[in-house]
């Protein structure tokens, strides 16, 4: 139990500082649930959505289109030819620590906690705007696979762009100060 008790008390001590991207959220009325704060599938749809803006906006990854009928778009504006890689999602968890609810302004923040050869694992932590504690972290691991065969590309793994624009994400442990830092207890 020890290990589980670590890592639930180092996620509770992130800060926006562990987090390279960031993407805010403005809560609506119907992402509350009866309870009066943010249901839980809305925490899925908050780290699919910061998870998918950064892999089409910093790693080329064009859901809508497969490579053979995006090759003259993408031509012109890239000099690398387009992939044709989704990612699956194959788990997914959330750790809560406070509850969030509308009208609440959230920042949403993202690392990669893990890379691998076609697979990687993020971790989004949500935090409310205004304040700086952490309300809750989670996230998933994505499995890039080929679009039409729905299986990793062999003897390939990730794309190369994908793989470029993850690793900027990579969870490094120097700038992990809240996490490491032994002074800060209270």
């Amino acid at each position: 139990m020890a290990p589980l008790a670590d890592t639930l008390e180092a996620k509770r001590r992130r800060t926006r500082q562990d987090y390279p991207f960031h993407l805010e959220y403005r809560t609506r009325w119907s992402d509350n649930d009866m309870y009066a704060h943010l249901n839980n599938s809305i925490y899925a749809f908050l780290f699919d959505s910061i998870i998918n803006t950064y892999l089409i906006t910093h790693c080329g990854l064009d859901p809508y289109n497969s490579s053979n009928s995006n090759k003259d778009k993408n031509k012109s504006q890239s000099d690398t030819p387009p992939h044709n890689q989704i990612g699956l999602v194959v788990s997914s968890y959330c750790d809560y620590f406070a509850s969030v609810s509308f009208p609440d302004v959230l920042d949403l923040g993202l690392r990669v906690t893990r890379l691998g050869s076609s697979s990687v694992t993020y971790e989004v932590g949500v935090f409310r705007r205004g304040e700086e504690a952490v309300k809750a972290v989670g996230g998933f691991t994505h499995v890039f696979v080929e679009r039409d065969s729905m299986r990793p590309a062999k003897n390939k793994g990730m794309d190369e762009k994908i793989r470029k624009g993850l690793e900027r994400l990579l969870n490094q442990p120097s700038s992990l100060s809240s996490s490491n830092d032994k002074s800060a207890k209270l």
